[in-house]
Parts: C-alpha cells; sequence; structure tokens
C-alpha cells in the first residue's frame, strides 16, 4: 500500500479519502497543545499566538532542551504524546475556533471530538505510546516556542517535521470513531474467547 503523506497546509479535500484506522505520516508544522492552552482558548478566550488553522496540533508535555550558545533555538528530546481524553470537553470548540485539520494524540476520544471532526472536517491520529524518543528524532527544527511562562509541557512548542509518524486515525471525517468501533468488536467476541481460555486455566485456583 502507497504511504500516505500529509503535507500542511491541509485542506478538507485532502482528507475525505481518509478513514478511522488508516496510518497516515505528517510533514510541514505540528505545535503541542495541551490541556492549559485549550483551557484558555476555550473558558477565556484568548487567541492562541500560533495559528493552526489547516495545521496540526499535539497532545504532548515534551522534552527540550536549549540549543549550546544559543539563548531563544531550543532542540527537541522527547515528545510523547499524552492521553487526549483530558481535552475532550474542549475539542469542539477547539477546532471550531482554530480551524485546526490534525489533533494528535494518545488513546481515543469521545462524542465531543467526533462531533467536531464530522463537522469541521478533521482527524483525530493516535502516536504509538512509548515512542517519545522516536517521535523526536522526526522533529527537523522547533521553529517557535510561545506561552513559555506556562513551563515545559504547556508550552506551544511549534515544530517542523518530516514525515512524522505512523499516526493511526482514531477519529475521521465522517465521525467514525475506531476505538469505539473496536470495542463493539471485542465484546462481540469476548465471552466467546474467554471460554477457551478458561479451558485451558482451569489448573489456576
Amino acid at each position: 500500500m502507497e504511504k500516505k503523506i500529509l503535507t500542511t497546509p491541509i485542506s478538507a479535500a485532502d482528507l475525505e479519502d481518509i478513514k478511522a484506522g488508516d496510518i497516515i505520516y505528517l510533514t510541514g508544522y505540528i505545535t503541542t497543545c495541551r490541556d492549559v492552552a485549550h483551557r484558555r482558548l476555550v473558558e477565556y478566550g484568548r487567541k492562541l499566538p500560533v495559528d493552526v488553522r489547516d495545521g496540526a496540533i499535539l497532545h504532548a508535555g515534551p522534552i527540550v532542551r536549549k540549543v549550546d550558545g544559543s539563548d531563544d533555538r531550543y532542540e527537541m528530546v522527547s515528545v510523547g504524546p499524552t492521553t487526549s481524553m483530558r481535552m475532550e470537553k474542549f475539542e469542539y470548540e477547539f477546532v471550531k475556533e482554530t480551524g485546526v485539520r490534525l489533533i494528535v494524540g494518545k488513546g481515543g476520544m469521545g462524542p465531543n471530538t467526533e462531533r467536531a471532526c464530522q463537522e469541521f472536517k478533521a482527524l483525530h491520529l493516535v502516536f504509538p505510546a512509548g515512542n517519545a524518543v522516536l517521535a523526536a528524532t522526526e522533529v527537523e527544527e522547533i521553529e517557535s516556542a510561545n506561552w513559555k511562562e506556562l513551563g515545559m509541557p504547556e508550552t506551544l512548542w511549534t515544530c517542523r517535521v518530516k514525515e512524522f509518524g505512523p499516526l493511526i486515525v482514531s477519529i475521521d471525517t465522517h465521525g467514525n470513531n475506531w476505538f469505539e468501533q473496536k470495542k463493539v468488536e471485542y465484546n462481540a467476541t469476548k465471552e466467546e474467547v474467554l471460554e477457551d481460555i478458561y479451558k485451558h486455566v482451569q489448573f489456576i485456583k
């Protein structure tokens, strides 16, 4: 299968044929954006200091370090995704206000994000957990840092990336939720599989 690479800026048309469960890679720009940034935008009405329209955000609190000899240049050490569900209550309004196309994180999200992805033509994607150092190698450069007063994890780090991924599509532009679909499949076969397992572990008391 041909490797699917999306390059920012991303249009709705770029996403219409991508389905939940597909794997894509991102080239261009992605900005780390997690709890406090979502709260500032949605609850306090503060505009983001970086434009993510037709771009990508990453639910992550990375580890960065200053480039030797520089006061304002940084390099990525580790950038593992954080649990996306924490942003669920904010995500509909966040997508509506910012026009972001890709939301990258860890684990699934719920109805607010499904509705946002469907109405505003965005995707939620999962970067496989446990690969924070690998993800950092796919960051070519940190181009800007905003809201540094929030501390390293909550700063908005805007990164230039090349083939950042693999990213598994969790929610597509039709609102299909891969995690919820898999839960249904799991529950449909769970009892049958457990019965088979029990036959082999009857000796355990």
